[in-house]
């Protein structure tokens, strides 16, 4: 028996659908991670497989203003989950690099994070790698789903109420379902190979810009909105994010003989559930 925490997001969402009773299902409300008394009373009296962390404080901007609860969640909840849980699968992210690179990131390049989300969420990192004894590490990227807040869920409702909208085309990356990740995990689970640890990336196959990923949920959604190319500086955010967050798959699809689908197929299925 496995325990999922940050059930009630995107990614959490996705893997109780998929575990159903095969796992135990806690969000913040049931346990506070960053409380390292509550997480060790609750892994030692319930004694699971191990812990798959989807919990995370993923408010980029707000980050700046609020780094040490960033630091709480992204940080110390992972920490403790990694001491107390033994063996862990944590979900991590692009931003623990900078984005200046002209080729996919692989698991071997350094990161550089330009952000507090991006600080946090190594340092939560480089806690598990060194309290876990056994761990998985998954940087994904862009991730969205029909749960919580994300791009593609904006981009349907402005879509729907808006002429036109304004989507900048000169950050580069790879969209990533949330359920094709949360299939990925529940792949991996029994291959888990105990007492070793490890980075992995993983994103839906392919690569786009912010624009054209706009582009391509209106058109899948059959709106009538039309999305105009913009240039990063045009649209100023309170964080800087990465231009290019491409990252590597080659080390997953290896190690776990995956198959990956392309972004658009798999958003696809997502706008198109979103109409069902």
């Amino acid at each position: 028996m496995w325990l999922v925490t940050g059930a009630n997001g995107q990614l959490g969402s996705e893997l109780k659908s998929l575990l159903g009773t095969s796992a135990v299902y806690v969000d913040r409300a049931e346990l506070d991670i960053s409380d390292e008394l509550a997480v060790k009373n609750f892994l030692e009296k319930n004694r699971f497989d191990g812990v798959v962390n989807c919990a995370a404080y993923t408010a980029v901007d707000r980050a700046e203003d609020e780094p040490a609860e960033a630091d709480r969640i992204n940080h110390l909840g992972p920490k403790w989950l990694a001491k107390y849980g033994k063996c862990i699968i944590h979900i991590s992210t692009d931003y623990v690099f900078d984005g200046i690179a002209h080729i996919p990131y692989s698991e071997n390049d350094r990161p550089n994070p330009v952000s507090a989300y991006g600080r946090t969420k190594l340092a939560g990192e480089r806690a598990v790698l060194e309290q876990a004894e056994t761990a998985i590490i998954i940087r994904t990227a862009w991730l969205y789903s029909l749960h919580g807040s994300n791009f593609v869920k904006t981009m349907l409702k402005l879509g729907r109420t808006r002429d036109s909208l304004n989507v900048v085309s000169d950050q580069i990356g790879s969209p990533t379902s949330a359920a094709d990740l949360a299939k990925v995990i529940i792949e991996i689970l029994p291959q888990i190979n105990r007492k070793k640890k490890e980075i992995y990336h993983f994103t839906n196959e392919g690569v786009c810009s912010w624009y054209d990923f706009a582009v391509a949920i209106m058109q899948i959604a059959e709106l009538p909105c039309k999305v105009l190319p913009i240039e990063s500086r045009d649209y100023p955010t309170r964080t800087k994010r990465p231009f290019y967050s491409v990252l590597n798959k080659k080390k997953i699809k290896n190690d776990f003989g995956l198959k990956i689908r392309y972004w658009r197929d798999a958003l696809s299925e997502v706008v198109q559930k979103a109409f069902d």
